[in-house]
């Protein structure tokens, strides 16, 4: 199949990053045409001269798809083009997926991504690349690449163990088939498979601290955990689990108490809800997740604390389906989301618009890219928005 990307996109009648805008204000465009192979799983940062970098996996497929990379591109500060898509990673014969971004406190950019062995979510390794010079053209040049190897121990099958005690038994049940939650503690307590399989999707979330968490998930289990970094990303530990029914894709925000809230997508259970995770002591330990009263198709949502201190979620709202992307405004730390408006919507089954990643860039404008499919083609869309837009009725 031809590949059939572009060298850039021409966004006519666009805008500067940088400027202030004092009306209500909603522009999308997509990074690059229209194309036939899958394009997924984007990932959005500013970097430090206001630049925007985004990058995604390309390939004929996902898991199953050998020739599956990572690419990428970038809109300068106060420009209306979007550069020639770049390749950002490729592990020749196998599928790179799940690409996220994030630049440090030192102004480094990291790209971390998975790896996929054998065909097989549950036997991805998770890698990261780092680099000390991404604001030329092109890809960026890394100087560091490595893996990142957890050891989720004892404490990983006690608190798989206790969880599954604590929640509500499933509802299906047969005397020949073992209950999910006794095949997920079973597999709780093989060293080998809690050590492999976590998949990265969401942005690092930074403490005041300093201390970095990578929110992870695993489809081998259908829980959540995160890396956690005290040295700048020199090291990496694991947490202990968030457990529940097919929990994916945790999202962190910290309460003005110092409570973390992981939301997460809801991989198929009957409660179609998003369910929420708590951390109490900087992410070590995690609650059993409970629903909230949050719709979810099974599709991956980010949250974000903004300059103002609100939180801004943009997610799938919907039972059913990735036909409408909403973005939410919460002012009372996600007790409720007072205003809402869609991004991108069409009739169910005809377009999906899913998988967003956000930020809010200095100026205060809140930016995201998302997975684009108009049932035949495919590309990454770019939006960015005013909170006059959102607030506007």
């Amino acid at each position: 199949m031809k590949h059939v990307i572009l060298s850039f996109v021409f966004l006519s009648v666009f805008f500067s990053t940088t400027r202030n805008y004092a009306e209500p204000l909603l522009k999308k465009e997509s990074i690059f045409p229209l194309q036939e192979k899958h394009v997924h799983s984007s990932s959005i940062v500013e970097c430090s001269n206001g630049d925007l970098l985004v990058c995604w996996f390309y390939g004929s497929g996902e898991r199953t798809a050998d020739d599956v990379r990572i690419q990428g591109s970038r809109l300068r500060n106060g420009s209306t083009q979007w550069e020639t898509v770049f390749e950002m990673a490729d592990t020749p014969g196998f599928a790179d997926c799940n690409p996220v971004l994030f630049v440090d406190s030192a102004n480094r950019l990291w790209l971390f991504w998975v790896t996929v062995l054998a065909q097989r979510w549950q036997e991805s390794i998770l890698k990261y690349r780092i680099s000390d010079d991404y604001l030329g053209a092109g890809a960026p040049q890394w100087t560091w690449q490595d893996i990142i190897t957890l050891k989720p121990g004892d404490i990983f099958e006690k608190t798989v163990r206790d969880g599954f005690a604590e929640l509500a038994d499933e509802p299906l049940w047969a005397e020949y088939a073992l209950p999910y939650y006794k095949n997920i503690i079973t597999a709780s307590a093989d060293a080998a498979k809690r050590q492999t399989g976590w998949m990265t999707r969401i942005h690092p979330f930074v403490l005041p601290s300093g201390r970095i968490l990578l929110p992870l998930y695993s489809d081998g289990y259908c829980l959540g955990l995160v890396a956690i970094s005290d040295d700048d990303g020199k090291s990496w530990r694991a947490s202990a689990p968030m457990v529940g029914y097919g929990l994916n894709q945790p999202s962190i925000v910290q309460k003005q108490d110092g409570s973390l809230l992981a939301y997460m997508r809801n991989e198929g259970t009957a409660s179609k809800r998003v369910p929420v995770s708590t951390s109490v002591d900087n992410g070590e330990t995690w609650s059993y997740a409970v629903d909230s009263d949050i719709p979810n198709p099974g599709s991956s949502l980010e949250v974000i604390q903004i300059h103002s201190g609100s939180w801004l979620m943009i997610y799938n709202d919907t039972e059913e389906g990735r036909h409408r992307l909403a973005a939410a405004l919460s002012d009372d730390e996600g007790k409720t989301w007072k205003w809402h408006r869609y991004i991108a919507r069409s009739a169910k089954g005809v377009k999906s618009f899913s998988y967003p990643s956000v930020i809010q860039s200095r100026d205060k404008l809140i930016h995201l890219t998302y997975s684009y499919d108009d049932g035949e083609n495919e590309t990454i869309r770019y939006a960015v928005f005013n909170l006059d837009w959102l607030r506007e009725k």
